[in-house]
């Protein structure tokens, strides 16, 4: 992609975003996240009318008697995009590729966050982190960050999400609403997401594309795995090989989303071949409404 190129596609995110992030801004988007504009301060005994939500169950138990958080106010939020770039995400075949779909994506959250004063940053992982944006405000801010996520050749092809929070960790002393976009393909990301979640208020945002949930019918196929590097031929004009795979990939998603649920960590489906502003919007009032 040329600079002029990469210049139109920005500027063409940044349009066909606006009334969204408008309408997120205006809506949901204040408080969509757990805990926005607040530290944790302390913890004291329950009195009658505290919100059973801010029950601390760990110190509770330890004492034998209810205990409640307190928090600190603040007045910015910071929004940190964990953008996956291993080569499976650069993988479409509709519309879009899934890092495509992952900038339209971030470009929404981002310019929400810089026209909400809040600050955003983002860091792209595969193995290893491959580039970080400290979080700030303001709109060139959010604009460089969908630039970066289109034009941006890792190093990397295969996922390690461990090792991309050992870095972040030190950089992630405060609270902060975190939002991975991956395919979430190795079961370790889904283990990172848990440790994130002890800490941060997270969401996993699973970008998928419709021919990995159903194979053509069109006889024999390559299926190449792009992290790996691995060949594999399969006859998809069997009904039998169609009917296999799409169980697989339904028990998968059936799994992520149990793991998911269980630990409390909002997830979203998002596919390349279909719009996300509508289905966002939605996530977003759902989670806007578990808190009122």
């Amino acid at each position: 992609m040329t600079p002029a190129e990469l210049l139109r596609e920005v500027r063409r995110i940044e349009l066909t975003t606006r009334e969204l992030v408008r309408d997120l801004v205006a809506g949901d988007y204040t408080s969509t996240f757990r805990g926005r504009g607040v530290e944790f301060a302390e913890v004291r005994e329950y009195l009658p009318g505290d919100d059973v939500r801010s029950i601390d169950w760990n110190v509770t138990a330890r004492l034998g008697a209810p205990f409640v958080k307190r928090f600190h106010e603040e007045r910015q939020l910071t929004l940190l995009l964990l953008v996956d770039v291993s080569a499976s995400c650069g993988f479409g075949s509709a519309q879009r590729t899934r890092r495509q779909l992952a900038a339209e994506i971030a470009a929404v959250l981002a310019l929400a966050a810089t026209r909400h004063r809040d600050r955003v940053g983002a860091a792209f992982y595969s193995d290893r982190v491959e580039w970080f944006l400290p979080p700030k405000g303001g709109r060139a801010q959010a604009l460089g960050l969908v630039s970066q996520v289109l034009q941006y050749q890792p190093e990397g092809r295969r996922t390690d999400f461990p090792a991309a929070l050992q870095f972040l960790d030190p950089l992630l002393r405060r609270r902060a609403a975190v939002v991975v976009l991956s395919d979430f393909l190795d079961p370790e990301q889904w283990r990172g997401l848990d440790r994130l979640a002890w800490r941060h208020d997270v969401i996993a945002m699973q970008l998928t594309d419709p021919r990995e949930r159903a194979l053509p019918p069109v006889g024999l196929v390559t299926l190449w795995d792009p992290e790996s590097g691995d060949w594999q031929v399969v006859d998809a004009g069997d009904p039998a090989v169609r009917e296999r795979f799409a169980e697989e990939r339904h028990a998968f998603d059936e799994a992520l989303g149990r793991y998911t649920t269980q630990r409390g960590i909002d997830l979203l489906r998002l596919e390349t071949d279909q719009p996300f502003g509508e289905r966002l919007a939605a996530f977003f009032s759902r989670r806007e409404l578990r808190r009122v």
